[in-house]
């Protein structure tokens, strides 16, 4: 297929790249700043706030990943952020469904449930959270990707288009895991609002590649974390400890994650094979 990513300078964008490239699909890249690589159909520098730049960086692709946001609620401007997010994914939705796209792979997060990010300390309501765990979110950027969720379900309706919103978690490989990895290693009551969730960058590269490839219908939502969590301490105790009193609903043994990926088993066919320790 020839693919359109946005966001592929980006880290996750990156490993996007190089996974498509190294599964025979063409690439077309864009981002604010230039992606410098020869391997690329077509590399297109802007902001998709700009209608011309998500037009002209859509002509003639077959599916679209869409990673192109602000990643995190740190910026100064709580509403820009907000506002920029969910202003780029509508603007690549509306142009996907207009020009016939069949597919969209779309960066949601699992600060969609609204706990990775909460100013408020927060429990979830059951565990493990799946994809119809009730929302909990008060930050600008759990609420953004709960408005991405809701424009991919109207474009959905609108233009049909074939369209899978990927909850991921922190994601990493190389120094960029370790650290992540020493950081909750060292205080795990630190990441309690992340319930622990991590994914290999290489996963999620290939998450995508697998959300673009098998045959799927509709609008889906998606978590997609490792089957573990990044804490080197026994799940049951984190709960236990950081998260006392919230029904567990399969038996928690061993590091076995906090989150529900069934879907991303039975849908994408895909088990996350990457490890921490």
């Amino acid at each position: 297929m020839r693919v359109l990513v946005t966001g592929a300078a980006g880290h996750i964008g990156t490993h996007v790249r190089d996974d498509l490239l190294a599964h025979g699909h063409q690439v077309v890249a864009t981002d604010l700043v230039p992606v410098e690589d020869p391997r690329l159909a077509a590399e297109y520098t802007g902001d998709l706030r700009d209608p011309d730049a998500v037009r002209n960086a859509m002509d003639g692709v077959e599916a679209v990943v869409h990673l192109g946001a602000i990643p995190h609620p740190n910026g100064p401007d709580p509403s820009a952020l907000y506002a920029t997010n969910c202003l780029t994914a509508h603007r690549v939705l509306e142009e996907a469904g207009r020009t016939g796209v069949h597919r969209v792979v779309a960066a949601s997060s699992l600060a969609a449930v609204g706990l990775a990010w909460s100013p408020v300390p927060q429990s979830p309501r059951y565990v493990p959270l799946d994809e119809e765990h009730p929302t909990l979110v008060q930050d600008p950027y759990g609420l953004s990707k709960l408005a991405l969720e809701e424009a991919a379900r109207a474009a959905h309706r609108r233009w049909g288009t074939g369209i899978v919103c990927m909850r991921f978690p922190f994601t990493g490989t190389g120094e960029r895991l370790a650290g992540q990895l020493a950081a909750v290693r060292e205080d795990p009551g630190g990441h309690r609002m992340d319930l622990w969730g991590w994914l290999d960058t290489r996963d999620a590269a290939t998450a995508v590649r697998r959300a673009l490839e098998v045959a799927l219908t509709g609008c889906l939502v998606i978590n997609v974390t490792a089957p573990d969590t990044s804490s080197p301490l026994p799940t049951a105790e984190l709960m236990e400890r950081f998260h006392p009193g919230v029904p567990a609903f399969t038996e928690l043994i061993g590091r076995t994650s906090l989150f529900d990926n069934r879907a991303c088993s039975e849908l994408l066919g895909f088990r996350p094979p990457h490890r921490p320790h």
